[in-house]
């Protein structure tokens, strides 16, 4: 008992990388620095605008915990703003300093239950307003807009702009929001037979909603089916099921072979390789299409009289495999589990995954080869 009681006094947040801590960190700097900078550039005090304790606390909401239900816009702009609102009420009607704060930031949390926009750094808020009788005297309620709602939205939009730049999501999608493809299917890794009342009602069950969103536990659960469909799979690696007898093209393989090679062998994918078999990155049909899509709009004709453009043999100087291959798709080795694949596939990320060994490909597992691979496992443990 002893011993359970010291292990809840220690971190219950597992290990962050330092790339994550450093992502963070940065994003705050930035958010905060940009917003007092344009304050202070513009002389925006005489206005109400000026920045509080409070929005450090809710930046690190917005760049540290994105994800969280507590970080998204409407739990940021409008907690803030009506935590304010109750701090300013409190101030005006008591005039007991602390019985002021304990009002005021009771009175805040039951607001920002109520209207389902919990947001920590509202209780900062509304105790600044209830210590502040000079600001309820001289702005009154316009505290809650100026600064509260107006800085909290534009530390709002630069978190926007700061996770699409790192490749995050912020805010978090929705449940009903359209999938990767657009369409209203649920990505593969999130189809568990669960409607969002019945996921809401998982979280309500274990008081989870202020911690967790659907579109999380969703994911979460998706996730823990697909490592369990894995396990069942038994030892299988990248290098038991990848196809190895590869075709490959150069750097400078025009695109008009590598969309015959794509049309003669039925792939979706070619890797590019330079003189030594040295892996350089990867060419996926969506590539040649969004290329052609590019080229239509800036050349302003139909789509497919760009593609045949784009791959035209006869062109005088032909747009070679190297200006459109990707350099950041996912690579594996020999050793990689296929669980680690699966995830990476079923959200149609990417149609392959190249196997490379010391710089070089010696293989590729594509979807053709893990659907086969999880049928013949399927089929030995019936």
């Amino acid at each position: 008992m002893k011993h359970n009681y010291i292990r809840g006094l220690l971190p219950a947040m597992p290990f962050s990388s330092p790339v994550e801590a450093v992502r963070a960190g940065v994003g705050a700097l930035i958010g905060l620095g940009v917003a007092g900078f344009l304050l202070s550039l513009f002389d925006l005090h005489d206005a109400g605008l000026y920045l509080i304790a409070p929005f450090g606390a809710t930046s690190v909401l917005l760049f540290a915990v994105p994800n969280s239900p507590l970080a998204q816009p409407w739990s940021a702009i409008i907690g803030n703003s009506v935590a304010a609102l109750a701090g300013i009420a409190v101030c005006l009607l008591i005039d007991d300093p602390v019985l002021a704060v304990a009002l005021a930031v009771g009175f805040a949390i039951a607001v920002m239950i109520l209207v389902r926009a919990v947001h920590p750094p509202g209780g900062a808020v509304a105790m600044v307003a209830a210590l502040s009788p000079d600001i309820a005297r001289e702005l009154g309620f316009r505290f809650a807009v100026t600064p509260v709602a107006a800085i909290t939205a534009a530390l709002v939009v630069i978190a926007m702009i700061y996770a699409r730049a790192t490749g995050r999501k912020y805010p978090l999608r929705h449940f009903d929001d359209k999938g990767t493809h657009q369409t209203k299917d649920r990505p593969a890794i999130e189809r568990l037979g669960l409607d969002e009342d019945e996921l809401n009602g998982i979280l309500a069950q274990y008081r989870q909603s202020l911690n967790l969103g659907v579109e999380d536990l969703a994911r979460l659960i998706g996730a823990a089916e697909l490592q369990v469909a894995s396990h069942r799979t038994g030892p299988l690696t990248a290098g038991d099921i990848m196809s190895r007898d590869l075709v490959t093209v150069s750097a400078d393989t025009a695109l008009g072979e590598v969309a015959d090679l794509f049309r003669r062998h039925s792939f979706t994918s070619l890797p590019v390789v330079d003189g030594s078999g040295q892996y350089l990155g990867v060419i996926f049909q969506i590539h040649l299409i969004r290329r052609a899509r590019e080229d239509a709009l800036r050349l302003d004709r139909g789509l497919m009289a760009a593609m045949a453009r784009l791959i035209d043999r006869k062109r005088s100087v032909p747009v070679r495999a190297i200006e459109i291959m990707s350099v950041t798709e996912p690579r594996a080795t020999t050793n990689t589990p296929i669980a680690a694949l699966l995830p990476l596939m079923a959200d149609g990320a990417c149609d392959a995954v190249p196997v490379v060994e010391y710089g070089k490909i010696i293989g590729i597992v594509t979807r053709t080869d893990l659907i086969a691979a999880l049928a013949h496992a399927g089929l030995r443990n019936i």
